[in-house]
């Protein structure tokens, strides 16, 4: 296989990770407004849940962008999942304590998760083009981590932070696929997103 096509093989599994990624955080979001209400010291059962599953969200798209990248890039997207897999373990001991607890917990990952992001979309953009949108997903993380973990330890979190948090990243992963697919597209590819092959 030439290096063109394994290139064009690779954009084209990373766009639809990305558009996957992106619809599936937007919908976490949506799901974790209408369950986690206005709450400020408990955290109910099913948000307990959703916050639980965010970061192992993560790793699953973590482990599978890892499948077609090489390198400092793959070792860094493998670690990630390391460190999400072990931060939803302290999500649920956390959950069980208070929002706050949990707040604290879910700032000190989005903190580290951004700045790797940071670091991968650096890193990829000879092979994917233009990673403005995950350089401000992972820019927005660290910031957000910080306020979380702010927020947790001064007692004054409110749920909907997150919500906001993974919406916002939810978009930025679905512009940047569609940055993806237009790059495709100019240099001549059939649309990923439609190909069946």
């Amino acid at each position: 296989m030439s290096t063109t096509t394994t290139t064009s093989s690779h954009s084209k599994e990373t766009l639809r990770l990305f558009l996957v990624r992106g619809v599936v955080a937007i919908t976490w979001a949506a799901v974790f407004a209408a369950v986690s209400g206005s709450l400020t010291t408990a955290v109910t059962v099913g948000a307990g849940i959703l916050l639980v599953l965010y970061p192992l969200i993560d790793v699953v798209f973590s482990l599978f962008d890892a499948r077609s990248q090489h390198g400092s890039v793959r070792q860094l997207l493998v670690a990630n999942a390391a460190v999400s897999a072990a931060t939803a373990v302290a999500l649920g001991v956390a959950s069980t304590a208070g929002v706050s607890q949990a707040f604290a917990v879910f700032g000190a990952w989005a903190f580290v998760t951004g700045a790797a992001q940071v670091v991968v979309a650096v890193r990829r953009r000879a092979q994917l083009g233009n990673q403005w949108p995950m350089l401000l997903a992972g820019s927005l993380s660290t910031i957000g981590g910080i306020a979380f973990v702010i927020a947790g330890l001064v007692g004054t979190p409110m749920l909907s932070m997150l919500v906001i948090y993974a919406a916002t990243g939810g978009v930025d992963f679905a512009v940047q696929a569609w940055l993806l697919a237009r790059r495709r597209r100019r240099a001549g590819h059939v649309s990923p997103v439609l190909s069946t092959s």
